[in-house]
C-alpha cells in the first residue's frame, strides 16, 4: 500500500476530486476526499472514519472497577489517557478521593505519555510531511553542522562527521532499495520547502528520537508495571513505595527507582530543549517564509478543552493548562466548559453511521446511544466496501459529531495553548509559563531564526501564527517542553511527600460494591495528547449500565452535524493551495498536524460488511 494511497481523479460539480484512502501514518483507518478548483485550491473536504469502535457495547453489564482495562485498549498509542479518564469517571461516580502520592504518580504517568506521544508524532508520523528524506543525500554535512549550531548550539551531537555518518547510513538505505519507514513518500515534490541541510538535520533527529522514545516510557513500567497499557487502579495507583526498601529482596519501588525516573525526566527536558523545539521552530520558520500559513481557518477559531494538570488534587483552579471555550476567534472571552451539562456537550449522528430515535437532536453522553446503522447515501458512488465517492448529504462516517453548545470545536494542544495564552493575558498565574513559551516561539520565528539563517524578519503576532498547521505543530512541541518541566516538579513534590512519611498510594474505602449507592453516574476528563477526552458512566446495582467515550478525534474528525457545520479536519483543509494534486502532501501535512487517532473508532467486520460472529458475555 502506498504511503499516500491516492485514487484516480474525477470531475464533479465542485471541481476536481482527490481521494486519499487510507490516510496513513495515523492510528486507525481514515479516508479523506477534497475538491479543488482550477487553481488547485481546496474548496470542499469530507473526512470519513472507516471503522466502528463499539467499546461502549462491550462494557455494558461489567464491573466498573474493570472499565479502565478495557478502554485502555481502545488504542495502542493513547492507552494511559483512557485508563486515567476511566478511573476518574468511576471515582467521580462513587465519591472516591485518592491520596496525594497517587495524584502525583498519575500526573507523572500522564505527562510522560504526553511528551512521548508528541515527540513520536512529530518525528515519526508528521515530520515527513515537511522533510524530503531523499534531498538529505545532497546535503553538505559541514553546512548541516553549521545549521545545527545556529538553531540549537547546546545539542552535543552536531559535528560534521556525525552528520556525514548519518548521511552514509541513509545512502545505503536508498541504494539498497529498502527505504523502510521512508518508503513511498512524495520525495522531490515542490511542496517541500527545506534546503538539503535542514532535511539532513531533521532525518538525523528522527533517528535520535527512535532511540530515546523507548527509554521515556520506562516511567510507565516503573509506576504502572508495563508499557503499553500500564496498570491503573480505582482509588489510586497499584504501585507501593518504600524509599528505603531493597528491590533485590522483593521490596516495592524505592529511592533508586525514583532516581532512575528523575534521570529519564532530565533526558526528556534536554531533548525537548535542544532538539524537538528547535527543529519545529526552524522548520516552521522556513515554511512560513515560503508563505505556508495554511491549515487553520475555521477550525482554529472555535477551540475548547476541559482543563487539566492541577497542582492540587481535584482543584480545577490550579490547572496548569486551564480549560474553557473560545468562539469565533475571540480570545478576549473564555467561556466555562462543564462536561456534566447536557446543554453543553452533545453528540449528533445525522451524518454518522449510527441510529438515534430523533436524529435532529443531540444526546449528552450520559444518555448516549451506540447503535450502528451502516447505510450509504443515494449519491454515493461505488460499493459498500469500495466507495469511490462519498455522499456528504447523507451518513458518511463511523465518527459521531460532538458539539459544544451547538458549535463545532477544535481540540488538542493548539486549543490548550490558545486557551492558556488567553488565560495568561487575563492574569491567571498558572499560565504565565505558557505565555512565556508562546512569546519566545513568536520571537524566534519572526526574528531569531530568520536572522540566523539570513532570511527576512517578520512581525506575525501569536494570533496570526498559532491558528495554522505550523501553529498546531508548534503547540505540540511547546506542550511537550512544558510537560517535561511539570514532570520534574511532580517528582520533587512526590519525593518530598514520601520523605515526610506519607507513603499511601491508594484509598480502598469504597472498593467493596456494598458501599456503593444503587445508582450513580460520573464523568472523568483528561488532557489527552490529541485533545480533550471525556468518559461518562452510569452505574446501576454495581454494574455498568451505560458508558460513553467522546475522544479528541471524535471532536476534530467529526462529520457534518444537522446544521451542516463541518468538523475541524474538514475545516482546516478549506482554502489550502496545492502545488500538485497528484502528490497531495498538503492534505497529509494538515491532517497529520492533528495526529488523528481513528483507532478510538475501531471494530471488526468482514470485508463485505457482514457480521462475523456474536459473543454473549455474562
Amino acid at each position: 500500500m502506498s504511503e499516500y494511497a491516492t485514487q484516480g481523479f474525477k470531475l464533479d460539480d465542485s471541481g476536481r476530486r482527490i481521494v486519499v484512502d487510507p490516510v496513513t501514518r495515523i492510528e486507525g483507518h481514515m479516508r479523506c476526499e477534497v475538491n479543488v478548483d482550477s487553481n488547485n485550491v481546496i474548496r470542499n473536504a469530507v473526512s470519513t472514519g472507516t471503522m466502528w469502535r463499539g467499546l461502549e457495547v462491550i462494557l455494558k453489564g461489567r464491573d466498573p472497577r474493570d472499565a479502565w482495562a478495557f478502554v485502555e485498549r481502545i488504542c495502542g498509542v493513547c492507552t494511559g489517557c483512557h485508563a486515567l479518564a476511566s478511573v476518574r469517571t468511576v471515582e467521580d461516580a462513587l465519591g472516591i478521593r485518592i491520596p496525594k502520592n497517587a495524584h502525583l504518580i498519575r500526573e507523572m504517568m500522564a505527562k510522560t505519555l504526553q511528551v512521548h506521544d508528541h515527540a513520536v508524532h512529530f518525528y515519526h508520523l508528521h515530520a515527513l510531511d515537511w522533510v524530503d528524506v531523499v534531498s538529505a543525500l545532497s546535503a553538505d554535512p559541514k553546512k548541516t553542522s553549521d545549521l545545527q549550531q545556529l538553531v540549537s548550539p547546546e545539542h552535543p551531537m552536531s559535528s560534521a562527521g556525525y552528520f556525514r555518518d548519518i548521511q552514509n547510513r541513509l545512502r545505503k538505505f536508498v541504494e539498497s532499495g529498502q527505504l523502510g519507514p521512508f518508503m513511498n513518500g512524495y520525495w522531490g515534490s515542490k511542496a517541500y520547502a527545506l534546503p538539503p541541510e535542514a532535511n539532513l538535520m531533521a532525518v538525523t533527529h528522527y533517528l535520535e528520537a527512535l532511540d530515546l522514545q523507548k527509554e521515556w516510557v520506562k516511567i510507565h513500567t516503573i509506576f504502572g508495571g508495563k508499557n503499553p497499557h500500564p496498570n491503573y487502579l480505582v482509588g489510586g495507583v497499584p504501585c507501593a513505595i518504600n524509599i528505603d526498601g531493597d528491590l533485590a529482596a522483593g521490596a516495592p519501588i524505592n529511592m533508586e527507582r525514583l532516581n532512575y525516573v528523575k534521570s529519564i525526566i532530565d533526558g526528556i527536558i534536554e531533548f525537548n530543549k535542544n532538539v524537538y523545539l528547535p527543529d519545529v521552530l526552524a522548520i516552521g520558520t522556513i515554511y512560513k517564509q515560503a508563505g505556508w500559513l495554511h491549515g487553520g481557518g475555521l477550525s482554529a477559531t472555535n477551540v475548547s478543552d476541559y482543563g487539566d494538570y492541577p497542582k492540587v488534587n481535584y482543584d480545577k483552579r490550579t490547572d496548569q493548562l486551564p480549560g474553557g471555550a473560545i468562539i469565533g476567534g475571540n480570545w478576549d472571552e473564555i467561556l466555562p466548559v462543564d462536561p456534566r451539562d447536557p446543554e453543553q456537550v452533545q453528540e449528533f449522528v445525522a451524518h454518522s453511521w449510527y441510529k438515534y430515535a430523533d436524529e435532529t437532536k443531540g444526546l449528552h453522553p450520559w444518555d448516549g446511544v451506540t447503535e450502528p446503522n451502516y447505510e450509504l447515501g443515494a449519491k454515493t458512488k461505488g460499493t459498500r466496501t469500495a466507495i469511490d465517492q462519498i455522499d456528504e448529504s447523507a451518513k458518511y462516517s463511523w465518527i459521531k459529531s460532538p458539539r459544544w453548545r451547538g458549535h463545532a470545536m477544535e481540540v488538542g494542544p493548539l486549543a490548550r495553548y490558545i486557551l492558556g495564552y488567553a488565560h495568561a493575558l487575563k492574569g491567571n498565574p498558572h499560565c504565565q509559563r505558557v505565555k512565556e513559551q508562546i512569546e519566545y516561539a513568536s520571537t524566534m520565528i519572526n526574528q531569531g531564526i530568520p536572522k540566523a539563517l539570513g532570511l527576512p524578519e517578520t512581525q506575525y503576532t501569536a494570533k496570526q501564527l498559532l491558528p495554522s498547521t505550523i501553529g498546531r505543530t508548534l503547540a505540540r512541541a511547546l506542550e511537550g517542553q512544558y510537560c517535561g518541566e511539570m514532570l520534574a516538579d511532580d517528582w520533587n513534590e512526590l519525593v518530598a511527600n514520601l520523605k515526610a512519611g506519607d507513603s499511601a498510594t491508594a484509598n480502598t474505602d469504597h472498593w467493596d460494591p456494598s458501599t456503593w449507592p444503587q445508582e450513580a453516574k460520573g464523568v472523568g476528563t483528561v488532557a489527552a495528547p490529541r485533545g480533550m477526552l471525556g468518559h461518562w458512566i452510569r452505574i446501576k446495582d454495581g454494574r455498568i449500565e451505560n458508558y460513553q467515550c467522546v475522544v479528541p478525534t471524535t471532536w476534530n474528525g467529526s462529520p457534518r452535524d444537522p446544521q451542516g457545520q463541518i468538523g475541524a479536519f474538514e475545516a482546516s483543509l478549506m482554502n489550502t493551495p496545492m502545488v500538485n494534486p497528484e502528490q497531495p502532501v498538503e492534505i497529509l501535512r494538515t491532517l497529520h498536524s492533528f495526529d488523528p487517532c481513528l483507532a478510538c473508532s475501531t471494530h471488526v467486520m468482514s470485508e463485505d460488511g457482514r457480521e462475523l460472529t456474536r459473543v454473549q458475555v455474562r
